[in-house]
């Protein structure tokens, strides 16, 4: 269909095929063993929305194009831009000969825009997210970027900073170049966008992680594009498993899905359960109805087998080191614990398998790895991570940067002023004699 993408013929008869019964997965009883799970996608990927804990992947790091999917990256830097001041939702922006005659070819996504007329942003950002219309995509980049070949630039700046490696951005819509009617100002006359499923991962992540508002629009399974004027379209969201429409499953409110003939069938969901959030992505899949199936598949499979877990609480400090050494303070060792609670998705019967291993920043050792003062109370000297420790193969997070993700802080329990330089020169003197004197003592012993 459209999603920024090539229409695909989609028939009634597909929309009205029933959605695959979570019982044929054999897991409705959490206490028992979690079946293998196996997507026919071509690549895929299932994460913690809160903590990036991968919960399964399969060819994650495979670059292929992410099609509409792109366009996460075009509304995580129009909210970037809003929440800076840069723009506001309700400005007005003119439509350029761009952005007005790839509107105008509805093989693709889109809402007609019309070239004497200002739309708001926020009218733009409704069509591109609910409806994955192209024009209105270019509307915006060009407005946040100055140009769409600037935009483009900030996307591959953003995707570098977010962490993600492998992305490569040429437009701000996911669309082949061949596309865009001669307008293609990046990469080749034939060029696509290219990303892995772990790098749309992220991109989900970050998105609803420092824009969790997206949901909002994201959600919205239906609404009227300039409303009570001869302009009206009614924008059906192609995300077919919002509760409401085609594929409904309970707790799904975003994300992004993406179709173009090089990219086959994407999408990248999640959804909300009970105070869990999934993100799903997956790439390549084999029919439009069928991605939706195979997403089915990942969500149920996060939902069913796993659970959140407090592994430590606030205030957790471990049994062989609830104090630390510090050199030259006047208290010769502090108290230290964790500052807030650590709770992630863990696999049933596996919470046991998780032992904390204390990391201490390099900025409070000295050159011999020893704690130093002054230290205040409550600072944070380092964290305690969840090293796994069971049979199954640990699949990390989507960012292993040390972020603070599946961790906890931890802060010292009172504060520890530098000695003045006359206890630090007694302790060093003492430390002197007492080398003396246990040298002596060693040598009297080898007498006798």
């Amino acid at each position: 269909m459209l999603f920024g993408n090539k229409i695909k013929g989609i028939t009634f008869s597909a929309v009205l095929v029933s959605m695959l019964s979570a019982s044929m997965f054999g897991y409705s009883d959490k206490a028992s063993a979690a079946p293998e799970l196996k997507s026919s996608s071509e690549t895929a990927i299932l994460v913690d929305g809160d903590t990036g804990k991968v919960l399964y992947q399969k060819k994650a790091e495979q670059v292929l194009p992410p099609a509409s999917m792109s366009k996460m990256m075009t509304e995580y830097l129009v909210n970037e831009a809003i929440k800076k001041g840069k723009i506001k939702w309700d400005q007005k922006t003119a439509i350029s000969t761009y952005a007005h005659k790839i509107s105008q070819n509805r093989s693709l996504s889109n809402v007609p825009l019309r070239s004497d007329y200002k739309y708001s942003v926020k009218e733009l950002y409704e069509a591109m997210a609910i409806y994955s219309a192209n024009g209105a995509s270019i509307a915006l980049a060009e407005l946040v970027g100055g140009s769409e070949e600037k935009f483009v630039k900030m996307m591959n700046d953003k995707a570098k900073e977010m962490g993600i490696k492998d992305a490569r951005f040429v437009n701000c819509t996911g669309l082949n170049n061949n596309d865009l009617q001669g307008y293609d100002s990046v990469g080749s006359k034939t060029d696509e966008n290219k990303m892995s499923a772990k790098s749309v991962g992220i991109l989900a992540y970050k998105l609803i992680n420092d824009y969790p508002e997206v949901l909002d629009i994201a959600s919205i399974p239906a609404k009227w594009f300039r409303p009570n004027t001869d302009d009206k379209i009614l924008m059906k969201n192609w995300n077919w498993m919002l509760p409401q429409l085609v594929y409904g499953y309970k707790g799904v409110d975003g994300l992004k899905t993406g179709t173009t003939d090089s990219a086959g069938y994407a999408f990248a969901a999640t959804a909300k359960r009970d105070g869990t959030r999934l993100i799903s992505v997956l790439m390549k899949s084999d029919s439009y109805k069928g991605r939706f199936d195979e997403t089915k598949k990942l969500l149920s499979y996060g939902f069913e087998n796993y659970s959140k877990e407090t592994l430590l609480p606030k205030g957790y400090q471990l049994k062989k080191q609830k104090t630390l050494p510090v050199i030259q303070g006047k208290d010769k060792e502090v108290g230290i614990k964790t500052r807030e609670p650590v709770t992630m998705l863990v696999k049933n019967g596996e919470k046991e398998n998780y032992k904390p291993v204390l990391v201490i920043d390099k900025k409070h050792l000295d050159k011999d790895g020893k704690l130093k003062a002054p230290l205040k109370k409550g600072e944070a000297i380092g964290h305690i991570e969840l090293k796994y420790t069971g049979k199954e193969k640990d699949q990390g997070y989507l960012l292993n940067d040390g972020s603070g993700k599946g961790q906890a802080s931890v802060v010292t329990t009172k504060a520890v002023e530098k000695a003045n330089w006359f206890v630090l020169s007694m302790r060093s003197t003492g430390h002197f004699f007492g080398g003396v004197w246990n040298s002596a003592m060693d040598t009297v012993k080898g007498w006798f």
